[in-house]
């Protein structure tokens, strides 16, 4: 089967362009985040739209996965939607959140499969980058503890760099998610091949080290083919561009558009 397509645009009449991925061995998972569900809703401070009617639109399309970001500031997902979507989803819950008393509090209960450990403050608009699991690892190290002891599997959000691989592995994360920011933030016509070698590298360096090896943020339809492509990257976690997308054509239609591509490199 020839390689799948790359979207060229976001209009009813796509264009495709055909790229040389790599092979594939298995499909890569999709975790759909759906924050911006609502933050749309938090918007006019109403009930509408529901976040968790748009993860089961999310799951009916094929999602492997729901994500959500419990900020301390609550500035979209609250209890309440995390409570609903473990009850209702028959996917996987994976909820992101910092790694402080504060956080654990309100995320150990509801019982995810995964909890995301990431950076945090309030000031910006969106994760700006990884976790310093150097500097941060007596912390983390009892965090990951406690998760584990609440049956919960843990990843920690990080830069594609060795040193903080390594000491993910010592601390007995289970996963690690490489922030994808530079790569997607790269300048347009710029050679992506110098941060898609790093990518590649630190995959295979966490794959070594016995971490399942996720990526996200920023991705979207024009980048994800290539980061899909690394074979070591199991799952994506994306959201953005997802939701965006959604308010053009629907969720059920986005989450297809975007699995179709994640899985364009399979031989």
């Amino acid at each position: 089967m020839p390689p799948g397509p790359i979207w060229k645009g976001y209009s009813d009449s796509l264009v495709f362009n055909a790229h040389p991925f790599p092979e594939h061995p298995v499909p890569t998972r999709l975790g759909v985040n759906i924050d911006h569900v609502a933050t749309l809703r938090q918007a006019r401070g109403t009930h509408e739209p529901e976040p968790v009617a748009a993860a089961l639109l999310a799951q009916s399309a094929g999602a492997h996965g729901i994500t959500v970001h419990l900020r301390a500031d609550r500035r979209h997902i609250q209890e309440r939607d995390a409570r609903l979507l473990k009850e209702t989803l028959a996917i996987p819950l994976n909820i992101e959140c910092a790694a402080t008393a504060d956080g654990l509090e309100s995320v150990v209960p509801v019982k995810p499969a995964w909890v995301t450990l990431v950076p945090e403050t309030r000031e910006e608009p969106t994760t700006q980058g990884g976790l310093d699991v150097l500097f941060l690892h007596a912390h983390l190290r009892q965090t990951i503890r406690e998760l584990h002891a609440s049956q919960i599997r843990v990843s920690l959000f990080v830069d594609p760099q060795a040193d903080q691989l390594k000491m993910a592995a010592k601390l007995e994360a289970d996963a690690v998610e490489f922030n994808t920011g530079v790569y997607a933030d790269l300048a347009p016509g710029a050679d992506p091949a110098t941060e898609l070698a790093r990518l590649r590298e630190a995959a295979r360096l966490g794959a070594r080290l016995g971490l399942k090896v996720l990526a996200g943020h920023g991705l979207n339809l024009q980048n994800v083919g290539p980061i899909a492509a690394i074979p070591e990257i199991e799952e994506l976690n994306i959201g953005h561009s997802i939701i965006g997308r959604a308010v053009m054509v629907g969720m059920e239609r986005a989450v297809r558009e975007m699995l179709a591509l994640t899985n364009a490199g399979l031989a």
